[in-house]
């Protein structure tokens, strides 16, 4: 649910970062945070319970130019990992525009993988959404670790619709960037679809 400023001349689209527990959705964000411009973004903002936490903030990024004469201004939030707190990622869902799934790459974590794109495909159809046709990207994360699975063998298990798939480690930065260019390219283009 793109919203447009007509006064600042902004779009503003949410992406949202989606995976089981542990799996560098923080990491991400984080990343994304220290290494953006302090003028092009807002605060980071930790919405914390006493058992779960979401990161939100937004930023205006210089290199993606304009739509139709309009910044676009991304606003990045994460979902709490586990299961237990189904309502708050739906919640979080309410409004999106684009999703990035970050699976953990190690092998005793591809059924929580499994289990997480399941819930999101479940939560996006209770907010109303499709997960075939939603701007929609694959992040396999922790890449650098030795008990990973292969790449290829993730993908086939994880992929949905063909979407873009991307190898990280948010720790280190390695793909989170062109994570998050595959997603807002998606984005900007379903944007100048329906615009």
């Amino acid at each position: 649910m793109t919203f447009i400023n007509y006064a600042s001349r902004e779009i503003n689209c949410k992406i949202v970062y989606y995976g089981p527990g542990l799996c560098g959705k923080t990491t991400n964000l984080q990343y994304i945070y220290e290494k953006t411009n302090p003028n092009a973004k807002g605060k980071l903002i930790s919405l914390a319970t006493e058992t779960d936490r979401t990161l939100f903030f937004d930023f205006l990024p210089l290199e993606l130019g304009t739509v139709r004469g309009f910044k676009t201004r991304f606003h990045l939030y994460t979902v709490p990992g586990q299961v237990f707190y189904d309502a708050s990622r739906k919640l979080i869902l309410k409004g999106v525009d684009g999703v990035i799934f970050v699976a953990d790459s190690q092998n005793e974590r591809m059924d929580a993988n499994v289990e997480a794109i399941e819930n999101l495909q479940g939560n996006l159809k209770a907010q109303g959404y499709d997960l075939m046709t939603i701007p929609y990207v694959l992040q396999l994360n922790k890449r650098d670790l030795p008990n990973v699975a292969p790449a290829e063998q993730m993908t086939q298990l994880l992929r949905k619709k063909g979407e873009p798939v991307f190898e990280a480690v948010a720790s280190k930065g390695v793909g989170v960037f062109e994570t998050l260019k595959g997603v807002a390219k998606l984005v900007l283009q379903e944007l100048t679809k329906t615009g």
